[in-house]
């Protein structure tokens, strides 16, 4: 299985439109995070997780020519909002599966209603095809995956185990039976957002609290902001086996 970090910043990216932020002016290219989002393959299959503002720019960038599929993680926009970029994807390769929970669905479909359109569907817009996920294992293409439910303040989140590899992006809380779920990972990835705490994000010390706990071999932090400071800065900060993820990291696993 390969991981590719297709990106790793935060809802605004880095740089921030505007800042003059030391970190947004950093000429260090780790620092440059577009939206986050995470490509999966096994054997000859692939899916994104999330489908954020930055899609085109980090389809082109990864050089991914097809997607069996998207995941979403939840309804913001900064993990839905790239969705009609799957229009060159749709044409090479046909009908684009999502994956959501029931009312990230809804969202979606009212956001891109004329994607849903069946009758007098305009032409050249994308056509998905809706599988609604609950908190219980489904499979894509052969491979089981674990849904893992949690809390970002008060709107609910899946993460995603497959096989030892588990990714979870903008979560708060987390039940302890969720947190079984995640027991014996090779990689974690989970959001590490800033040093300060934050209302419906892990800052640095919940997030390295939570590696604690779930004990995985190594750990990933993402949907990171300029806020927590210069990448080689936090990675020489942190315990030998958890890192600061980055645009364009691959992991093989």
């Amino acid at each position: 299985m390969k991981i590719t970090f297709l990106g790793t910043g935060t809802s605004q990216g880095i740089p921030v439109i505007g800042s003059k932020h030391p970190v947004c002016l950093s000429k260090n290219p780790k620092d440059k995070r577009l939206r986050v989002s995470v490509l999966i393959e096994w054997n000859d299959f692939a899916y994104v997780i999330d489908c954020g503002p930055d899609f085109r720019q980090q389809m082109l960038r990864s050089r991914c020519e097809k997607i069996n599929g998207i995941l979403f993680t939840h309804e913001h926009s900064d993990h839905v909002a790239g969705l009609d970029d799957i229009r060159p994807l749709c044409y090479m390769n046909g009908d684009m599966n999502i994956y959501a929970h029931e009312r990230v669905i809804k969202s979606i479909k009212n956001r891109f209603d004329y994607i849903f359109e069946t009758e007098n569907k305009y032409p050249g817009a994308p056509t998905v095809i809706a599988n609604v996920i609950k908190n219980k294992p489904f499979s894509l293409s052969g491979l089981e995956v674990i849904p893992i439910n949690a809390n970002h303040y008060f709107v609910q989140v899946f993460g995603f185990r497959f096989n030892d590899f588990a990714y979870l992006t903008d979560i708060k809380t987390v039940d302890d039976d969720e947190v079984e779920k995640l027991k014996n990972l090779k990689i974690l990835v989970i959001n590490a957002l800033r040093i300060e705490p934050h209302i419906s994000h892990f800052n640095l010390e919940e997030a390295l609290q939570f590696v604690s706990e779930v004990k995985p071999e190594k750990a990933y932090f993402t949907h990171i902001s300029h806020l927590l400071g210069f990448h080689d800065e936090v990675q020489r900060s942190l315990p030998e086996n958890v890192f600061l993820a980055y645009d364009g990291l691959q992991l093989t696993i």
